[in-house]
């Protein structure tokens, strides 16, 4: 077997689930686009998208769960973000009294998975629970493991039909992250028409 078959597609899945364990942190990362480029570049091994998925929605989920723990105990680090953000750290505190108002746990896990496909909306939402004393964070972890399967299945999905749709690599590429960045827009707008979910864009 030639080495590179294997180091190659290796290279740019670790790269891209470096990425969603990141993203938690730093949103302005390519996540989605360096997962669908994954899953182009390992189409020819055999059970790729579903051990993608597997390590994307593990990525997504210890991201949450990293940064979910720096903000429960006070990080420096996340109360300087958020002192030079003033709309993200209105952003947390909106979401804090969404939480922590009336909120049945339906409305909280469709929060936490809608979250997933707004832009900033994990990074936001991680921090808003963390800082809350009030909230659970152990039922915010089972909507957020919900949350990474959900968003893990849609993107590597996306860019595997697209893979089979299309001829060529470049525009499965190309297509796929067009597709995802307009799906994201139209969630978000739908979100700003929900009041309970709009706190997760408002301010933007």
């Amino acid at each position: 077997m030639d080495p590179n078959a294997v180091i190659g597609p290796a290279w740019y899945c670790g790269l891209a689930l470096a990425a969603v364990l990141g993203d938690a942190f730093l949103p302005f990362l390519p996540s989605g686009s360096l997962v669908i480029l994954a899953v182009l570049k390992t189409a020819h091994v055999d059970g790729s998208p579903l051990l993608l998925a597997a390590g994307v929605a593990v990525a997504s989920f210890l991201g949450d769960l990293l940064l979910l723990n720096l903000a429960r105990r006070g990080a420096p680090g996340v109360h300087r973000r958020l002192a030079r953000r003033p709309r993200l750290a209105a952003s947390v505190e909106r979401v804090q009294r969404a939480l922590t108002g009336r909120t049945t746990s339906r409305a909280a896990a469709v929060i936490v998975i809608v979250a997933r496909f707004v832009p900033a909306g994990r990074t936001v939402l991680d921090v808003a629970v963390g800082h809350s004393g009030h909230h659970r964070p152990w039922t915010f972890l089972r909507w957020s493991a919900v949350a990474a399967v959900v968003w893990a299945a849609y993107i590597v999905s996306l860019g595997w039909l697209n893979l089979h749709w299309f001829d060529t690599a470049w525009l499965s590429f190309v297509i796929s992250c067009v597709a995802a960045t307009a799906i994201s827009s139209a969630v978000v707008q739908l979100v700003r028409r929900r009041r309970r979910l709009a706190v997760l864009v408002e301010g933007e």
